[in-house]
């Protein structure tokens, strides 16, 4: 039996990554709004712990996004496949990724992934090479690095 897993990433503003990271990989941000009113209306949350995002009540320090083709519990909008998770710390990134994402798009596809990431607020900042492998190294709208091979 597999173990089921997600990305988390820590974030300075969250939703702004997960809005990125959605286009990026052609995700979903989830809708945990129904889940939240239910906390909020038991008391086991307060106003303070959330937020409205694009008009759907959100959580204000974390917000997620999902495989759009994996399942989803419809009660509470967490998707059970693929999903990246961000949450907000107090602190800012100051030193290189430990741990990032590869995106795969090919070669012939490459530069139109990266120059829609760019778009999207991506900065690039080396291409890369080992053997005949090649890659261009990006960084998000926070400074974590990722590449596109």
């Amino acid at each position: 039996m597999t173990v089921g897993y997600q990305i988390s990433f820590d974030a300075e503003d969250p939703h702004r990554l997960a809005a990125f990271w959605a286009e990026a990989l052609e995700y979903v941000v989830e809708d945990n709004s129904a889940m939240i009113r239910g906390l909020l209306d038991g008391g086991l949350v307060t106003d303070a712990d959330t937020t409205t995002v694009d008009g759907v009540l959100s959580w204000r320090g974390a917000a997620a996004i999902r495989d759009p083709a994996a399942p989803v519990d419809e009660k509470s909008g967490i998707g059970l496949g693929g999903r990246l998770l961000f949450q907000t710390v107090p602190e800012a990134k100051t030193a290189k990724n430990r741990v990032h994402l590869d995106l795969r798009p090919g070669p012939d596809r490459r530069e139109e992934v990266v120059e829609r990431l760019i778009q999207l607020g991506a900065r690039r900042l080396w291409d890369g090479r080992q053997g005949p492998n090649t890659w261009i190294t990006l960084a998000d709208p926070e400074g974590n690095e990722f590449c596109v091979g």
